[in-house]
């Protein structure tokens, strides 16, 4: 009988954690610049009834970048207003561009895994995929998982770089 083929990768009890299935989904940017007259000026007047007239539904659920990509004075009252009507719709919304809010989303995401589930554990960090992690995600889950893990590498299973090992 031949010898049999083991998944040695399996058996070592390495877990695998891929940063990119912590990436948030539905982000939608809402650029000022497309209310404002002539895309540079807030008539204040003009600019709530433009957003008044929004159909907000079609925001529900999503993450949603609030900023500006003219270059015009938006006072902070602007801002304001788009956020009262997010809040009843939106998951979550700020100011930045769709990048900054993923970040935040995935740095948030990440602060909230269950950390017991990695006590104790060999982790991977998944290093290389189709999504862009920002470096900050791999910084964060490093001091998230430190304290709890046995062993944290960067990679993968058949090519990792050792990051930590607990003594």
């Amino acid at each position: 009988m031949a010898d049999e083929i083991v998944n040695k990768v399996a058996a070592s009890g390495l877990l695998t954690l891929d940063l990119a299935d912590l990436l948030p989904k539905d982000i939608v940017e809402f650029d000022i610049k497309d209310y404002l007259f002539m895309q540079m000026i807030l008539k204040e007047k003009d600019f709530r009834e433009k957003l008044k007239v929004i159909d907000w539904n079609g925001f529900e659920n999503k993450n949603i970048a609030v900023f500006c990509s003219a270059d015009a004075i938006i006072p902070s009252w602007a801002y304001m207003l788009i956020g009262s009507y997010l809040q009843p719709v939106a998951a979550f919304f700020a100011f930045g561009k769709k990048g900054d809010i993923e970040e935040k989303l995935l740095l948030d995401n990440i602060d909230s895994l269950p950390t017991e589930d990695y006590r104790d554990k060999r982790i991977i960090v998944k290093g290389c995929g189709d999504k862009t992690i920002p470096q900050s995600a791999y910084l964060e889950i490093t001091r998230l998982l430190r304290p709890i893990a046995k062993s944290i590498m960067y990679g993968e299973a058949c090519s990792s770089v050792p990051v930590y090992k607990s003594k």
